[in-house]
């Protein structure tokens, strides 16, 4: 089966619906990028910490859109960007997912971990190396061809990171027996694989709650759908 026409079943009570993946370039709005063009005046900045990532407060003049200008003060914590992968079987219709400890939703009474999709800072590599890489490292897999999904601020308020999303096929089936993760990183990540009918299911039940997670399996739901011409499709 060539990666132009590979499929995914979306749905375990329906018909299984298709999608035709096609290949997609990262492209960046010049409107985007310009909007705020010569409105802000940063004046000073202060580093406020520098371990893991970098804490930085801005000092700067705003000018708002009735030409009023407003004085801010913002801080940004910055640990560069990073790149995250859904891995499929377009076979079984089945993703794999991870589940591992964080502390801030610890801190926030989840103490049973997150589940999520592979992701993992860049290091200096490229989006492509970093989620292969990350990709071997928690999930004891290799990716088939990527396919770039779009790229993200997930928390534009207060973080620099940018998110860079993607999907790919696997073969096989993974070991979920095996725990993956860097261990001299604190890393203890479990291998999980679900039909993506069975994920959708798990967001909609406040099970996943992690916003890489959810852009990216309701994005792999959504194509599917319109690609396949199909206007309404019962999912649960």
């Amino acid at each position: 089966m060539s990666r132009d026409h590979m499929t995914l079943a979306v749905s375990g009570r329906t018909p299984p619906v298709f999608y035709k993946y096609q290949e997609q370039s990262e492209t960046m709005s010049t409107n985007c990028k310009d909007a705020g063009k010569n409105r802000v005046v940063i004046k000073s900045t202060e580093v406020l910490a520098d371990n893991w990532g970098k804490l930085t407060r801005y000092e700067l003049s705003y000018r708002r859109q009735n030409g009023a200008q407003q004085e801010l003060s913002r801080e940004v914590y910055d640990h560069g960007d990073g790149a995250a992968v859904l891995p499929y079987n377009s076979i079984r219709g089945t993703v794999i997912l991870t589940r591992q400890w964080r502390l801030p939703p610890h801190l926030a009474g989840y103490e049973d971990g997150l589940i999520e999709v592979c992701a993992g800072l860049l290091d200096e590599d490229n989006p492509v190396a970093a989620i292969r890489r990350e990709a071997e490292e928690e999930i004891r897999m290799s990716l088939g061809p990527v396919e770039h999904v779009g790229t993200f601020f997930m928390t534009p308020g207060s973080v620099g990171e940018r998110l860079h999303c993607f999907i790919a096929p696997y073969e096989g089936h993974p070991n979920t027996e095996a725990i993956g993760g860097v261990e001299s990183e604190g890393e203890e990540i479990s291998i999980l694989e679900f039909t993506l009918a069975e994920t959708l299911q798990m967001i909609e039940q406040g099970a996943i709650m992690d916003a890489k997670t959810v852009i990216l399996l309701q994005h792999l739901a959504l194509k599917t759908l319109t690609r396949s011409g199909v206007s309404s499709v019962t999912l649960f």
